[in-house]
């Protein structure tokens, strides 16, 4: 289970939408006989998380109330979404936003496993959100006669309260995070390369450093 959160801020309000994606069962898992403990129910938004069985039955706690947790967020998704309707839902209007000059925020966090590269990367099959975004960004530019547009592509890794410039030929070298009052919080000597299509980003992208 892995968890999307977006972000949009303007100059009236800010708002963080919290969205929760969770990922079938790995063939290991169907393998080794695990059992599926999360119940989503999309209309409500709701995350029910159920206790496993455990043995004897006379260990577990008291109450059923005590082997089930549930949990509410902005939007859930169960098993059978698609990365289309992922995009489409929860990152198509937040990227319209910064399309119109607000700032937009989308990261993916959970637990190693939970699916958070298939989301925002995807497949070539079926991409995910990054590459989703870029084609939306480009198209939305191209049918804008009256608007001028400039793309930038950054690339960091946040580990451990360490900074990393992916697409740096010094990938190792730790970088520092400031502020201004002009552009507010920026990191200090990021590399920011100029794309004009999806081609350009998405070549800037296959240059990271891992």
């Amino acid at each position: 289970m892995k968890t999307i959160s977006s972000t949009v801020g303007h100059s009236r309000s800010e708002c963080v939408k919290v969205v929760v994606r969770c990922r079938p069962l790995s063939e290991k898992e169907k393998q080794e006989k695990e059992i599926k403990v999360v119940k989503v129910n999309c209309e409500r938004g709701t995350i029910q998380l159920h206790r496993p069985p455990v043995t004897p039955p006379s260990s577990q706690a008291n109450g059923n109330e005590d082997n089930v947790k549930i949990y509410t967020f902005d939007t859930v998704y169960d098993c059978d979404s698609k990365q289309e309707e992922i995009y489409a839902d929860v990152c198509h209007p937040l990227v319209e936003s910064v399309l119109n000059g607000f700032n937009g925020t989308i990261f993916a966090y959970g637990q190693t496993g939970t699916g958070k590269t298939y989301t925002m990367e995807g497949v070539v099959d079926d991409p995910g959100v990054i590459a989703r975004s870029f084609v939306h960004i480009f198209s939305h530019i191209g049918q804008s006669s009256h608007k001028q547009f400039l793309v930038r592509s950054s690339y960091l890794e946040i580990y451990q309260e360490e900074i990393r410039d992916l697409l740096s030929t010094n990938a190792n070298k730790r970088l520092e995070l400031r502020e201004r009052s002009d552009i507010g919080v920026y990191v200090k000597d990021l590399s920011s390369f100029v794309c004009k299509n999806v081609a350009e980003i998405e070549r800037v992208l296959g240059q990271r450093s891992s």
